[in-house]
């Protein structure tokens, strides 16, 4: 029997360790290919074939999954990826392609936190000044610039890839870093630098928790930018259960298929 060809659209930590996983179980029955957007100039290693770039649009991708022949999609985006999140369910509609998102757990208020949720970059950017002096901003390169009118706040700024060009921040400094990031590195940095306001994005999971985590120690105020809503259709939180999804409900072989 041919592999079952698997799109997984990727760019975090969980895709890469589906793909891992995927290819750990099934070996060849998988023909696994994991698409990155393109945003992060060295990407890990991974295991599979990899794409890179946009697709275009719903239509775009409608058009990829058709021409590769794709059998399954496993959206495994980041929960801030609205676009291609949604790209994947019209694109999967229109081709009959099953699809599975597999879901980021988000973090969960504890005691000791002081979360100010906010619903956009805009609003966060519109408050944290009235928060703090020396903000911890995490909110990735694009997002960067929602804060350019900010001019009272000194930002401590975290990026994956050194920035190409100054930021259009009136008083910052880069640090660069990929995660998992450590309880006692995140600790010490927000110490080091007098951080008193954290600004970042409901991510969730663990990679990056450890700066939640810091904060509620050292009684910091978080501006948390909500996540948007999740596009309808099956979810799971877990590689594992991807995994299942992967062995249910096996669609025919692309030769059985009906146009």
């Amino acid at each position: 029997m041919a592999a079952e060809r698997l799109l997984i659209l990727g760019g975090t930590a969980e895709a890469a360790a589906l793909a891992r996983a995927v290819l750990a179980r099934f070996g060849d029955a998988f023909d696994v290919t994991t698409s990155l957007a393109g945003r992060t100039e060295r990407p890990n290693p991974l295991p599979g074939r990899l794409r890179i770039g946009g697709f275009g649009g719903p239509a775009g991708l409608a058009a990829y999954l058709a021409e590769h022949e794709v059998d399954r999609l496993i959206d495994a985006t980041h929960p801030f990826a609205a676009r291609i999140s949604t790209a994947a369910r019209l694109a999967c509609k229109e081709t009959g392609v099953p699809r599975l998102m597999l879901l980021r757990p988000p973090w969960r208020r504890q005691p000791g936190d002081r979360w100010i949720e906010v619903d956009d970059m805009a609003a966060a950017a519109a408050v944290v000044g009235r928060i703090g002096w020396h903000a911890f901003l995490t909110v990735g390169a694009g997002e960067i610039a929602c804060f350019a009118a900010v001019d009272e706040v000194r930002f401590l700024v975290r990026l994956v890839d050194p920035p190409r060009r100054p930021l259009p921040l009136r008083c910052c400094r880069v640090i660069v870093g990929r995660g998992p990031f450590s309880l006692a590195g995140e600790r010490r940095r927000l110490k080091d630098h007098a951080i008193d306001v954290l600004v970042c994005k409901a991510s969730g999971g663990a990679a990056t928790e450890a700066k939640i985590l810091a904060a509620r120690e050292l009684g910091l105020p978080v501006v948390m930018v909500r996540r948007p809503p999740r596009e309808p259709g099956e979810a799971v939180e877990t590689v594992a259960s991807a995994l299942n999804w992967l062995t249910s409900d096996r669609p025919c072989s692309r030769t059985e298929r009906v146009p």
